[in-house]
């Protein structure tokens, strides 16, 4: 099994954290007493800019749930049909080779699923298994790529491809001024992300280009919904973030990843590379400082959340992205690819570059 090929699509609506301050600043100033501790939050997230689903003036018409929504099936056909078609030709496939499409999102929702709206827009053959996947929120990007991994176990002569569309911003809520809604204002992204992900008995003009999946795992830990995730009421999705999400990442993940290389004969020494998801400044530092990473192991996760924020399932791809294109680790070289999630939860999945 072997990660062929990773595209991507950002919405073109992009805009540096100073302006998208200010226009919240506007937005909350009749109503909010602290706009020095609103600036305070958005700086200490460490988010330079953010691309946005829709141009910035539009967001004051999202009046009601149901028009957010409306702007997020639209937007997601888009950025996502760009994203698939961006994998395939990295690939060197196209949409006629796809056997099985796994659809991840936790930002909107829509029956038929974006994947179903996907078959005609991008000509996707009718035999496709569709797969969508609503509420794994962030740790979706890793869960995406071992549940593909799964299916290409089972059908190793055929193709699967993850898509992931995550538009945050579609899912603020203007009128919840909790500590958790500002510094999701400040943090969370839009974009889309997809993986090509072949089995070992498919035949294709080019050879995967990408590292292998040796093997994954997944780690659920009990009694703890309440750390990460939505309530979900008549005007959307008000987040639920807990402080205790990094000290989750620094209690747990050391003793998670030891066990999990353990059985594949490995130690944390053995990873030369580490493909992790940019949580957030103090997830990044827990997981530093839980797996003891060397000086520098983190830059292309640090860089993604600089340039583009968290954009939950969608970023740990984007890092998957970034490395595989430009920072590519030697061959024969063992990697780690891991995101955390509401439930909470934890997916790790081994590569092989």
């Amino acid at each position: 099994m072997k990660i062929a090929a990773v595209g991507k699509a950002l919405p073109p609506h992009y805009y540096d954290q100073e302006t998208l301050l200010a226009a919240l600043r506007e937005r909350w100033a009749d109503r909010y007493y602290n706009l020095d501790r609103l600036e305070r939050l958005h700086k200490n997230v460490l988010v330079g800019g953010r691309h946005l689903a829709l141009p910035m003036e539009e967001y004051a018409n999202l009046t009601t749930w149901g028009k957010a929504n409306d702007a997020w099936i639209r937007v997601a056909q888009e950025v996502g049909g760009a994203a698939v078609l961006d994998a395939l030709g990295r690939a060197g496939l196209s949409p006629a080779d796809v056997d099985a499409l796994i659809f991840v999102t936790v930002t909107g929702v829509a029956t038929p699923s974006i994947d179903a709206r996907l078959m005609n827009r991008l000509g996707l053959p009718p035999r496709v298994k569709r797969m969508p996947i609503f509420g794994l929120g962030c740790v979706a990007g890793a869960a995406g790529i071992a549940r593909a991994a799964d299916y290409v176990r089972g059908y190793p002569d055929q193709v699967a491809v993850l898509l992931s569309v995550e538009l945050c911003s579609l899912t603020l809520q203007p009128e919840d001024l909790s500590i958790p809604n500002l510094i999701a204002s400040g943090l969370f992204g839009d974009g889309a992300a997809a993986v090509v992900v072949v089995g070992d008995q498919r035949g294709n003009e080019r050879p995967a280009d990408g590292p292998q999946i040796v093997a994954t795992r997944s780690v659920f830990y009990p009694d703890s919904e309440r750390v990460m995730g939505w309530d979900i009421s008549e005007t959307g999705f008000k987040i639920v973030l807990s402080g205790d999400v990094p000290v989750v990442a620094r209690e747990k993940l050391r003793p998670d990843v030891d066990a999990f290389l353990a059985n594949q004969g490995l130690t944390r020494a053995d990873i030369t590379s580490w493909v992790c998801h940019p949580g957030g400044p103090k997830v990044l530092e827990a997981m530093q400082e839980s797996l003891e990473l060397p000086e520098g192991a983190l830059d292309v996760t640090w860089r993604s959340l600089r340039e583009v924020g968290n954009l939950s399932s969608t970023s740990v791809l984007l890092v998957l992205e970034e490395t595989l294109e430009h920072h590519r680790p030697p061959p024969g070289s063992w990697g780690m690819l891991l995101a955390m999630g509401p439930g909470f939860c934890s997916e790790l999945v081994l590569l092989r570059w």
